[in-house]
């Protein structure tokens, strides 16, 4: 199948602005370096709807949406975002996202001997997140909490777990799905509390590719609708309850 030249940056590729490292069950590499999760799972279906290739390129996820911006008269060698993003006012100023492939709560993991159960708790606290994103957000609201904002590194996750294991900070808010994992490998953390946010997280396109954005709208609709993204969802996110209709 094959639609209009202006497509995607590569005709027939779709390239994918994307990160490494572990975040299970949305996305992680296996051992011999496939990409597996319920976000690149569900990229191989759209592309595989769209006749493209999915290729995904490995970001700081603070370049994430610089990296899509033309630069003079060149075009920027991606066409997406797609990473555990959520709709933000900020980044839609970058890009022009697709409708959310899933709703998303948020959390809190401390140390596995730490006596915080709630936002209150961590007044006086140092509470680390991503800059810049929807977790970090929620800090404001946690009174006395002191928020630890971390750049976005292609190890952003990783650094800041060690950072908490390390005493650098004494909580770590994130997305509740990928710190639940976290939580069950290390029996140094543990989940506090988590914030039923359902934060939508959708795809970045980048905002000279509206056909593009429109194509992977209407693929989503019908995967929705056909109930193959359920499916998928029901697959690697057994524990929830597939939150779209």
């Amino acid at each position: 199948m094959t639609f209009e030249k202006t497509l995607t940056a590569q005709p027939g590729v779709l390239n994918i602005v994307t990160s490494d490292f572990d975040a299970r069950p949305m996305s992680y590499l296996t051992s011999d370096g496939y990409r597996a999760g319920y976000e690149p799972e569900l990229a191989r279906l759209v592309c595989q709807r769209l006749g493209l290739k999915p290729v995904w390129h490995n970001l700081p996820m603070a370049d994430f949406y610089h990296s899509l911006q033309a630069s003079g008269a060149s075009e920027p060698p991606y066409d997406i975002v797609w990473f555990n993003q959520a709709i933000t006012p900020e980044r839609q100023q970058w890009v022009n996202f697709t409708q959310p492939y899933g709703l998303f709560d948020e959390a809190v993991i401390v140390k596995a001997a730490s006596s915080v159960a709630s936002p209150a708790d961590l007044a006086g606290q140092r509470v680390g997140g991503l800059a810049d994103s929807t977790n970090i957000a929620l800090v404001e609201g946690f009174p006395g909490a002191t928020a630890v904002p971390y750049p976005g590194s292609d190890k952003v996750l990783p650094e800041m777990l060690a950072a908490l294991r390390a005493g650098e900070i004494d909580a770590l808010i994130d997305d509740e799905l990928v710190l639940l994992v976290a939580a069950q490998e290390d029996q140094m953390l543990k989940l506090a509390f988590s914030l039923a946010t359902q934060v939508p997280f959708a795809i970045g396109v980048a905002k000279e590719r509206q056909i593009l954005r429109d194509k992977l709208n209407d693929t989503l609709t019908d995967l929705l609708a056909d109930g193959t993204m359920a499916e998928l969802w029901t697959q690697w996110i057994p524990w929830k309850a597939f939150p779209l209709s």
